[in-house]
């Protein structure tokens, strides 16, 4: 294979200190981000990939198909697919956060109202509160950063719906294999890379904003009443269900959150840099099984990765199913 399947790395880890080599997802052509010129190749592969699965025209079809659509920046014919894909599946929750992520970046697109149904969708969900956090942040109203982390850390779960995206964009591509060119995502396991380096790119949010608002003081109230207590409760909350989180960046997030809150000498400290050491180590793991020689073993093993993703839930889950199939070891010695 061309490179190793693994998980989302974001650019917050520089500010949280972690360090995720193994969590990339790397690729010989990844997307471009925006802004940078993709290869004509790629442009064309992207743009017969748009108009096949617009033509099947089902939920899954479209949704992969605004995904695709938005490599490079969110747009509005991105959201327009994704709008359309919602509108066949209200009840889709992985559907819905592409909906909402595409909304919260395209000028016009009405936030809360996306907001509002992604939560009609999963209520437990904390993610849905990102966007929203975002805004109130920009519009610096101190008030609503507050009421919003405050919501968010009744939340019962962080995810992205990693795995269940991953397997609904390679189901998607794959039922339009034959009308695209062969020059990328022509065998399993590259399409399965594809797959994860677009939903890496486009699906995973940043945490800055998260980050930011948990380093900040607060309400005026809270500053000279509480010492800001209510806002650092309600950052640690947040940290928590981070750390069980559907991804491993979320859970690494969460580590990284928690130790700026709680003292660098503390019992609760050294748990959390030994549980990040666990995670990390796990990751690299799974990268040694990763790569194989031989083209029908990469098939073989995105196949066993694709049959996990389908029915667990979190991606350090289907890190542990992989290493206990081969035998690995779960934990460093």
């Amino acid at each position: 294979m061309a490179g190793t399947l693994s998980g989302p790395c974001l650019l917050l880890v520089a500010s949280l200190s972690i360090a995720c080599p193994a969590t990339a997802v790397t690729a010989a052509a990844p997307p471009a981000a925006a802004g940078q010129t993709r290869p004509e190749s790629y442009r064309g592969w992207v743009a017969a990939a748009v108009e096949a699965l617009e033509r099947r025209g089902d939920p899954n079809s479209l949704a992969t198909a605004a995904a695709l659509e938005a490599i490079g920046g969110p747009n509005p014919a991105a959201l327009e697919l994704a709008d359309r894909a919602s509108t066949l599946a209200p009840e889709d929750a992985p559907i819905g956060w592409i909906r909402l992520r595409l909304c919260a970046a395209v000028a016009g697109c009405d936030l809360r109202s996306a907001a509002t149904a992604m939560r009609w969708v999963d209520p437990d969900n904390a993610a849905a509160w990102l966007p929203l956090l975002a805004a109130a942040r920009k519009d610096k109203d101190v008030t609503e950063v507050d009421r919003v982390l405050a919501d968010m850390a009744q939340a019962a779960h962080f995810d992205f719906y990693w795995n269940r995206l991953v397997v609904l964009m390679f189901e998607s591509l794959k039922s339009v294999a034959k009308a695209l060119p062969a020059s990328r995502g022509n065998s399993d396991s590259a399409r399965l890379l594809e797959v994860m380096n677009i939903a890496s790119a486009e699906m995973i949010p940043p945490f800055n904003v998260l980050i930011d608002v948990c380093r900040e003081p607060g309400t005026a109230a809270q500053r000279d009443a509480l010492g800001n207590t209510e806002r650092r409760e309600s950052c640690l909350k947040v940290a928590k269900t981070l750390q069980q989180g559907d991804t491993v960046i979320a859970e690494m997030a969460g580590m990284g959150l928690e130790k700026r809150l709680v003292p660098a000498d503390s019992r609760q400290f050294r748990a959390l840099t030994e549980r990040r050491h666990v995670l990390e180590w796990r990751t690299a793991q799974l990268a040694k099984f990763d790569a194989p020689l031989l083209p029908w073993v990469g098939n073989a093993h995105a196949r066993l990765r694709l049959a996990h993703m389908r029915s667990l839930r979190r991606e350090e889950d289907v890190t542990l199913a992989i290493l206990r199939g081969e035998g690995a070891a779960i934990d460093p010695p």
